[in-house]
């Protein structure tokens, strides 16, 4: 049976993910270059925030230093979570129906606390959080298991009876290796490798307010 929930926050609580692979070419249209390679995006992805700058800055002849170039964006992303990420569909209704089944959840993300804790309060969502752990408390990051196990340990949970909700691929690895039930909850912006997440998870949804079939299937209902 599940007793509780570890949520992602980028693509799985909130719509995000298509920001960010959108903010490098919002970042290069304001520097001139208004038409950038095709793939670009998920070129710059698979960097550290240092090295896309800096690749960004030889690639098109940027008149900027490495840590110009990572104020300016994040300065556009704080705008983004502060005013206008949104919820993804059936978070609210998916949260009201934990909480008539006194089923705890909170977060786990690699977001900045700061712009999680913006987006969420803004969102309403905030206080109705067991707990918002991020890279501050772990910064080892999602692949290393301590995040999960500290958040099942706020939650009062074992592995073996905690849901961890994702939507990326060595995030729900990192978790199913460390004893966890897996959801993998589909997002746009991991499209590519969808087919991947949901071979590995040990579920799989279109979105994430489907997770309450679990609850009848575990016998929780």
């Amino acid at each position: 049976m599940i007793k509780g929930i570890i949520f992602d926050l980028d693509g799985t609580l909130i719509d995000s993910m298509g920001m960010w692979f959108d903010i490098d070419r919002r970042f290069l249209a304001e520097n001139g270059v208004t038409d950038p390679p095709e793939g670009i995006s998920w070129k710059i992805k698979q960097m550290t925030i240092e090295a896309a700058a800096q690749f960004m800055i030889d690639e098109f002849g940027l008149g900027m230093t490495p840590e110009q170039v990572i104020r300016r964006i994040e300065e556009l992303v704080r705008e983004e979570y502060e005013h206008h990420i949104p919820l993804k569909k059936g978070v609210v209704e998916l949260l009201d129906f934990l909480d008539g089944k006194s089923i705890p959840y909170g977060v786990a993300t690699a977001t900045y606390k700061g712009l999680a804790v913006a987006a969420l309060r803004r969102c309403g969502v905030l206080d109705r959080m067991a707990f918002l752990l991020t890279d501050k408390e772990y910064p080892n990051g999602k692949g290393f298991p301590d995040i999960f196990m500290g958040a099942a340990e706020m939650l009062g949970t074992s592995p073996a009876e905690t849901l961890v909700a994702e939507d990326s691929i060595h995030c729900v690895e990192t978790a199913k290796n460390a004893g966890f039930v897996t959801a993998a909850v589909y997002d746009e912006a991991s499209e590519r490798e969808w087919d991947s997440i949901r071979a590995l998870a040990d579920y799989s949804f279109a979105e994430l307010g489907e997770i309450r079939s679990l609850f009848e299937r575990d016998g929780n209902e």
